[in-house]
Protein backbone atom coordinates (compact mmCIF):
# COMPACT_ATOMS: atom_id res chain seq x y z
CA UNK A 1 0.00 0.00 0.00
CA UNK A 2 1.03 3.16 -0.90
CA UNK A 3 1.63 5.99 2.16
CA UNK A 4 -0.11 9.28 2.62
CA UNK A 5 1.28 12.00 0.03
CA UNK A 6 3.55 14.58 1.52
CA UNK A 7 1.81 17.18 -1.45
CA UNK A 8 -1.10 16.34 -4.01
CA UNK A 9 -1.69 17.43 -7.12
CA UNK A 10 -4.66 17.75 -8.81
CA UNK A 11 -5.71 17.52 -12.35
CA UNK A 12 -7.62 21.13 -13.68
CA UNK A 13 -10.12 21.19 -16.51
CA UNK A 14 -13.40 19.00 -15.01
CA UNK A 15 -11.45 17.84 -11.69
CA UNK A 16 -11.21 21.45 -10.16
CA UNK A 17 -13.20 23.55 -12.90
CA UNK A 18 -16.73 22.70 -14.87
CA UNK A 19 -16.43 23.40 -18.27
CA UNK A 20 -20.34 24.14 -18.53
CA UNK A 21 -19.87 27.65 -19.37
CA UNK A 22 -17.44 26.20 -22.35
CA UNK A 23 -20.53 23.97 -23.16
CA UNK A 24 -23.16 26.76 -23.08
CA UNK A 25 -20.79 29.29 -25.76
CA UNK A 26 -20.93 26.38 -28.47
CA UNK A 27 -23.24 24.61 -30.83
CA UNK A 28 -24.47 21.70 -29.32
CA UNK A 29 -22.19 18.11 -28.99
CA UNK A 30 -18.99 20.38 -29.70
CA UNK A 31 -17.49 20.63 -26.35
CA UNK A 32 -17.17 16.88 -26.23
CA UNK A 33 -16.17 16.68 -29.80
CA UNK A 34 -13.73 19.25 -29.65
CA UNK A 35 -11.72 18.18 -26.43
CA UNK A 36 -12.13 14.26 -27.25
CA UNK A 37 -9.82 15.76 -30.50
CA UNK A 38 -7.44 17.82 -28.45
CA UNK A 39 -7.00 15.15 -26.22
CA UNK A 40 -6.26 12.51 -28.58
CA UNK A 41 -3.58 14.57 -30.71
CA UNK A 42 -1.56 15.77 -27.50
CA UNK A 43 -1.58 12.05 -26.51
CA UNK A 44 -0.75 11.22 -30.01
CA UNK A 45 2.20 13.79 -29.51
CA UNK A 46 3.07 12.60 -26.80
CA UNK A 47 3.57 8.73 -27.40
CA UNK A 48 6.10 9.47 -30.39
CA UNK A 49 7.85 11.84 -27.73
CA UNK A 50 6.92 15.39 -29.16
CA UNK A 51 4.76 18.42 -27.86
CA UNK A 52 2.82 21.18 -28.50
CA UNK A 53 0.81 23.28 -26.13
CA UNK A 54 -3.01 22.87 -25.29
CA UNK A 55 -3.90 25.97 -26.74
CA UNK A 56 -2.57 25.43 -29.84
CA UNK A 57 -4.20 22.11 -30.44
CA UNK A 58 -7.27 23.89 -28.81
CA UNK A 59 -7.09 26.36 -31.55
CA UNK A 60 -6.61 24.16 -34.03
CA UNK A 61 -9.86 22.07 -33.52
CA UNK A 62 -11.70 25.24 -32.02
CA UNK A 63 -11.74 26.75 -36.00
CA UNK A 64 -13.37 23.28 -37.46
CA UNK A 65 -16.32 24.30 -35.94
CA UNK A 66 -16.29 28.62 -35.25
CA UNK A 67 -14.49 31.38 -36.99
CA UNK A 68 -11.36 32.41 -36.00
CA UNK A 69 -12.62 35.70 -33.64
CA UNK A 70 -15.32 33.70 -32.37
CA UNK A 71 -12.82 31.07 -31.38
CA UNK A 72 -10.11 33.33 -29.52
CA UNK A 73 -13.25 34.68 -27.09
CA UNK A 74 -14.12 31.49 -26.32
CA UNK A 75 -10.79 29.92 -25.36
CA UNK A 76 -10.14 33.41 -23.37
CA UNK A 77 -13.16 31.47 -21.03
CA UNK A 78 -10.78 29.46 -19.77
CA UNK A 79 -9.07 32.27 -17.16
CA UNK A 80 -13.39 32.45 -15.64
CA UNK A 81 -13.79 28.66 -15.38
CA UNK A 82 -16.30 27.82 -12.31
CA UNK A 83 -14.75 25.63 -9.56
CA UNK A 84 -17.31 22.75 -9.01
CA UNK A 85 -18.72 22.61 -5.50
CA UNK A 86 -16.64 20.00 -3.87
CA UNK A 87 -13.53 22.20 -4.66
CA UNK A 88 -13.06 23.96 -1.84
CA UNK A 89 -13.75 21.96 0.94
CA UNK A 90 -10.76 19.54 -0.25
CA UNK A 91 -8.61 21.99 -0.32
CA UNK A 92 -9.36 23.39 2.83
CA UNK A 93 -8.81 19.96 4.26
CA UNK A 94 -5.00 19.56 2.55
CA UNK A 95 -4.40 22.87 4.03
CA UNK A 96 -5.85 22.32 7.52
CA UNK A 97 -3.90 19.11 7.24
CA UNK A 98 -0.53 20.95 6.68
CA UNK A 99 -0.32 19.10 3.04
CA UNK A 100 0.27 21.56 0.37
CA UNK A 101 -1.84 21.19 -2.79
CA UNK A 102 -0.74 22.44 -6.25
CA UNK A 103 -1.93 21.56 -9.60
CA UNK A 104 -0.76 20.14 -12.66
CA UNK A 105 -2.23 20.38 -15.85
CA UNK A 106 -2.42 19.60 -19.48
CA UNK A 107 -3.32 23.67 -19.96
CA UNK A 108 -1.14 26.53 -19.08
CA UNK A 109 0.02 27.39 -15.47
CA UNK A 110 -1.17 31.32 -15.90
CA UNK A 111 -4.67 30.24 -16.85
CA UNK A 112 -5.14 28.16 -13.91
CA UNK A 113 -3.73 30.95 -11.99
CA UNK A 114 -6.22 32.74 -13.36
CA UNK A 115 -8.92 30.13 -12.72
CA UNK A 116 -7.77 30.37 -9.08
CA UNK A 117 -7.97 33.91 -8.56
CA UNK A 118 -11.19 34.53 -10.02
CA UNK A 119 -12.41 31.82 -7.55
CA UNK A 120 -11.21 32.71 -4.88
CA UNK A 121 -9.11 29.73 -4.22
CA UNK A 122 -5.43 30.89 -5.12
CA UNK A 123 -4.88 31.23 -1.22
CA UNK A 124 -5.63 27.87 -1.06
CA UNK A 125 -3.34 26.03 -3.96
CA UNK A 126 0.78 26.22 -3.23
CA UNK A 127 2.02 25.94 -6.89
CA UNK A 128 0.48 25.94 -10.11
CA UNK A 129 2.32 23.19 -12.61
CA UNK A 130 2.00 22.47 -16.25
CA UNK A 131 3.26 19.97 -18.54
CA UNK A 132 4.89 22.48 -20.50
CA UNK A 133 7.58 22.58 -18.26
CA UNK A 134 8.02 18.66 -18.82
CA UNK A 135 7.94 19.21 -22.93
CA UNK A 136 5.33 16.12 -22.61
CA UNK A 137 1.57 15.75 -22.05
CA UNK A 138 0.07 13.66 -19.22
CA UNK A 139 -0.32 10.37 -19.00
CA UNK A 140 3.59 9.82 -20.34
CA UNK A 141 5.68 10.17 -16.75
CA UNK A 142 7.95 12.79 -17.34
CA UNK A 143 5.12 15.77 -16.42
CA UNK A 144 4.40 13.64 -13.43
CA UNK A 145 8.31 13.18 -12.02
CA UNK A 146 8.76 16.91 -12.70
CA UNK A 147 6.22 17.85 -10.29
CA UNK A 148 8.09 15.69 -8.11
CA UNK A 149 11.12 17.61 -8.68
CA UNK A 150 9.86 20.56 -8.61
CA UNK A 151 7.81 20.27 -5.29
CA UNK A 152 11.37 18.25 -3.60
CA UNK A 153 9.37 15.03 -3.32
CA UNK A 154 9.45 11.34 -4.06
CA UNK A 155 7.00 10.72 -6.71
CA UNK A 156 5.37 7.97 -3.90
CA UNK A 157 4.80 10.76 -2.02
CA UNK A 158 3.25 12.96 -3.93
CA UNK A 159 -0.67 12.65 -4.58
CA UNK A 160 -2.14 12.40 -8.13
CA UNK A 161 -6.24 13.64 -8.27
CA UNK A 162 -8.37 13.69 -11.20
CA UNK A 163 -11.96 12.33 -12.31
CA UNK A 164 -9.91 11.16 -15.66
CA UNK A 165 -9.23 6.89 -15.39
CA UNK A 166 -6.22 7.90 -17.91
CA UNK A 167 -4.74 10.83 -15.55
CA UNK A 168 -5.20 8.69 -12.73
CA UNK A 169 -3.30 5.47 -14.37
CA UNK A 170 -0.47 7.36 -16.07
CA UNK A 171 0.10 8.95 -12.51
CA UNK A 172 0.18 5.04 -11.12
CA UNK A 173 2.58 4.07 -13.56
CA UNK A 174 4.95 7.07 -13.12
CA UNK A 175 4.93 5.91 -9.17
CA UNK A 176 2.42 8.11 -7.92
CA UNK A 177 -0.23 7.73 -5.19
CA UNK A 178 -3.54 8.18 -7.16
CA UNK A 179 -6.77 9.16 -5.97
CA UNK A 180 -9.69 8.67 -8.29
CA UNK A 181 -13.38 11.09 -8.48
CA UNK A 182 -15.91 9.63 -9.87
CA UNK A 183 -18.18 12.53 -10.32
CA UNK A 184 -17.01 12.81 -14.40
CA UNK A 185 -17.15 9.18 -15.59
CA UNK A 186 -19.03 7.77 -12.91
CA UNK A 187 -16.94 4.32 -12.95
CA UNK A 188 -13.21 4.18 -13.14
CA UNK A 189 -11.92 2.21 -16.83
CA UNK A 190 -11.49 -1.22 -16.72
CA UNK A 191 -7.54 -2.46 -17.71
CA UNK A 192 -6.23 1.07 -16.46
CA UNK A 193 -3.84 0.67 -12.78
CA UNK A 194 -6.27 0.71 -10.04
CA UNK A 195 -6.00 4.31 -7.87
CA UNK A 196 -5.17 3.84 -4.67
CA UNK A 197 -8.49 5.92 -2.92
CA UNK A 198 -11.57 6.10 -4.57
CA UNK A 199 -14.22 8.51 -4.02
CA UNK A 200 -17.61 10.15 -5.19
CA UNK A 201 -16.43 13.71 -4.38
CA UNK A 202 -12.96 15.27 -4.23
CA UNK A 203 -13.74 15.60 -0.38
CA UNK A 204 -13.86 11.79 -0.38
CA UNK A 205 -10.71 11.09 -2.43
CA UNK A 206 -8.84 13.59 -0.02
CA UNK A 207 -10.24 11.96 2.96
CA UNK A 208 -9.11 8.42 1.77
CA UNK A 209 -5.41 10.32 0.88
CA UNK A 210 -5.13 11.64 4.20
CA UNK A 211 -5.72 8.16 5.64
CA UNK A 212 -3.27 6.11 4.18
CA UNK A 213 -0.61 5.13 6.56
CA UNK A 214 2.14 7.73 7.19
Amino acid sequence: MNRRPAAVAFDVNETLFSLDRLARELPDGVLDIWFARVLRDGFALAATGRFRPFRELAATHLRSFIDGAEAERVLGLFGVLEPHGDVRPALERLRDAGVPAVTLTNGHAETTRSMLAASGLADLVADCLSVDDAGLWKPRPEPYHHAARTLGVEPGRLGMVAVHSWDVHGAACAGLVTGYCRRLEGRFVEGFTRPDVTGDTLGGVVEGLLALPA
